[in-house]
């Protein structure tokens, strides 16, 4: 027998395990934490110790999971996307727990035909079991979703709508599944005295609750005391949690119910941060409880059941979500895609499901396939992202023609254009960047995912559409080829190399600047191609030491040398300064300035080396070098000179003069 000790550091080793395997592969590490759950389980390996033990410490999971929902239940929010949530989102829920009913009620028709009466469920197992298979993966979804940028996209504004209302579902089916494991003739008066009970605490908690909740929160951050804030979170979420269940109730009830007033106060942000370690660490260790109880004999033994629980509710959410989607106003290939990526079951499936097996509301020979279906659903998941455009394509035989016309609104607004600034994001960085350009007229187009912004930007004549710059078409019909410069203004690296990738192998004369939160990503970012990358962290510092040297009597021409020499450091790009038409003043011709000069086929200075360049007297200095193929190289004496290179020069006016005519002279 195992220690406790021994037991907690394979529980670590498992799941430190399944995250590393999962974030190599991009994948969310909730599929890790099932995977290893099922190696270590009772049923495969065998070495995880008391299952019952773990899976108590394990409920804290979900305790902190809904507190984080009750978090983000957000007034504001849920008015903003009323249609999507109260709509598309509750026809899905209740129509799935529908579906269940007529399902089990048919089932126990044919086997009555069949002469085998008895088999079957009773309706309030299929409700419970309904219940569970309506829920769609929250954690999973997002995550694949915000990898791919499709947040706010049209598919993927109705996707979240769809999931906001399935978690704010799981409070009543909280309240619902334990009164239905009542004897029936008890049931009415069960989940009369269930409703009661949650209306009146609700109502007690969120009438006086929330100031309650600000005044004793505000009196612990006057303390100002990081552990005391942190031990007071667990003690209100925990303490409500248990107010809940001596109620008879649930102890996620009390959890969202703690969430959600904290949400009304100005701690919100700060819980948030400090509250996640143990939500994501506790809620791995609840998928991995998952994962152990899969029985993998008795799911081979059943697997002609195992693949109908499988196929069938995947194959049912995909059509029910599509066709919802369709009588709500989405476009086929935008239907198509929200019901693929809400076919899957989800975490608050297996909540649900544990409470029906705990109330005796699932017979004990359905309870591992049902398991087993649910996991193998969310397994599969990425694949329905993966292949969701080739499906769309097959299934829609018009969203071919859509996705031609956006890429036509697209190439109409860029086909005047010419050495314009292809912006990818519209957001804040986007906007300043854009404001500038037209300040020194010059040509841009921006592609944005957002479609509010972009119907916004565009109606006070912003040249920006919507499209996924990540995706070639976008950029192609953006006028890539002819653009002067594109520009990644969002911080999110996996996209930037996406779109790294497409302007290296579609247009690689065209330079690339990329924006970055920190300096982490740099070395990544430039081996992929990008000409600079500007780390947002580092401008921010820079701006910060510039107001404080001022503000403690540095001359402020000094203060601006300093920053400069900082940025001369690190941006190879922004070494001097470039010669303008404005710049032949007398004391301007005594700054040094930069030159870039573009090599000739013929010239001289080709298939030689930059060490054997003749340079002329009064310091020219490479700063940078430029392929033709778009690669920007540090300088070396070593470095041969091929043709179309640009040498960006650094030095006094008639020393760059002098420069300039050695390397364009023919040879």
């Amino acid at each position: 027998m195992a220690s406790t000790l021994e037991l907690t550091l394979l529980y670590l080793v498992a799941a430190v395990a399944g995250v590393v395997v999962c974030r190599l592969a991009r994948l969310p590490p909730m599929l890790g934490y099932l995977a290893v759950g099922v190696l270590i389980g009772p049923h495969a390996l065998a070495i995880s110790g008391d299952p019952a033990g773990v899976a108590r410490l394990a409920e804290f999971g979900i305790v902190f999971l809904m507190f984080v929902i009750g978090l983000e239940f957000n007034l504001p929010k849920l008015r903003s996307m009323r249609k999507l949530v109260f709509g598309l989102g509750s026809s899905q829920v209740i129509l799935t727990m529908l579906a269940a009913l007529v399902g089990n009620a048919l089932l126990a028709w044919a086997f009555t035909l069949a002469g085998r009466k008895g088999l079957g469920l009773g309706w309030q197992s299929a409700v419970a079991l309904g219940g569970a298979l309506a829920m769609s993966s929250t954690a999973i979804v997002v995550k694949l979703m915000a990898d791919r940028l499709e947040l706010e996209s049209e598919h993927g504004r109705r996707v979240m709508g769809v999931l906001l209302f399935q978690d704010l579902a799981v409070v009543p089916l909280l309240v619902l599944i334990p009164a239905l494991g009542s004897s029936p003739e008890a049931l009415l008066g069960a989940l009369a005295i269930a409703s009661v009970k949650a209306g009146a605490l609700l109502a007690v908690l969120l009438v006086g609750g929330q100031r309650v909740m600000r005044w004793w929160l505000t009196l612990v951050v006057r303390r100002k005391s990081e552990e005391l804030f942190i031990l007071n979170l667990l003690l209100v979420t925990l303490g409500l949690a248990w107010l809940t269940e001596l109620a008879g109730l649930s102890l996620a009830l009390g959890a969202f119910v703690a969430g959600m007033l904290i949400a009304e106060t100005e701690y919100k942000h700060q819980v948030e941060t400090d509250i996640r370690p143990f939500h994501d660490v506790l809620l791995g260790l609840f998928f991995i409880t998952v994962g152990m109880k899969l029985d993998a004999p008795a799911v081979l033994q059943h697997w002609p059941l195992v693949l109908a629980l499988t196929v069938l509710p995947v194959l049912f959410k995909f059509a029910l979500v599509t066709a919802l989607a369709r009588v709500f106003g989405a476009a086929p290939g935008t239907a198509i895609r929200t019901g693929l990526y809400l076919a899957q079951a989800g975490e608050f499936g297996f909540v649900l499901l544990a409470l029906a097996t705990e109330r005796g509301l699932l017979p004990e020979a359905l309870q591992t396939p049902v398991l087993a279906s649910m996991v193998l659903s969310i397994l599969a998941t990425p694949l329905f992202f993966v292949y969701s455009n080739r499906i769309v394509m097959r299934l829609s035989a018009n969203d071919w023609l859509l996705q031609s016309v956006a890429m036509t609104t697209i190439a109409k607004r860029a086909i005047n254009t010419e050495s314009h600034v292809i912006i990818c994001g519209f957001g804040r960085s986007g906007q300043n960047l854009a404001r500038l350009l037209e300040h020194e007229k010059i040509a841009y187009i921006a592609l944005d995912l957002d479609p509010d912004r972009v119907r916004q930007a565009a109606a006070a004549g912003q040249s920006v559409v919507f499209g996924d710059a990540a995706r070639l078409q976008s950029l192609v019909a953006a006028g890539l080829a002819r653009a002067s410069a594109v520009v990644v203004s969002y911080h999110d690296t996996p996209s930037a190399l996406k779109i790294l990738q497409r302007v290296r192998t579609h247009a690689p004369r065209v330079p690339i600047v990329v924006r970055t939160i920190d300096d982490s990503d740099i070395e990544r970012l430039r081996a992929a191609g990008a000409t600079e990358v500007v780390p947002e962290a580092i401008e921010g510092s820079l701006m910060l030491a510039s107001h404080a040297l001022a503000l403690v009597g540095v001359p402020m021409r000094r203060v601006l040398r300093v920053v400069q020499d900082q940025r001369d450091a690190r941006y190879g790009l922004l070494r001097g300064y470039f010669h303008g038409a404005d710049d032949d003043t007398p004391d301007e011709l005594q700054h040094a300035r930069l030159l870039s000069v573009t090599l000739p086929p013929n010239s001289a200075s080709v298939s030689h080396t930059l060490g054997e360049q003749a340079w002329p007297e009064g310091g020219v200095t490479v700063v940078s070098l430029r392929r033709a193929s778009g690669a920007v190289l540090q300088p070396d004496d070593a470095l041969r000179l091929a043709s179309g290179d640009t040498l960006v020069l650094s030095g006094l006016p008639e020393p760059l003069a002098l420069a300039e005519e050695r390397l364009l002279r023919s040879a």
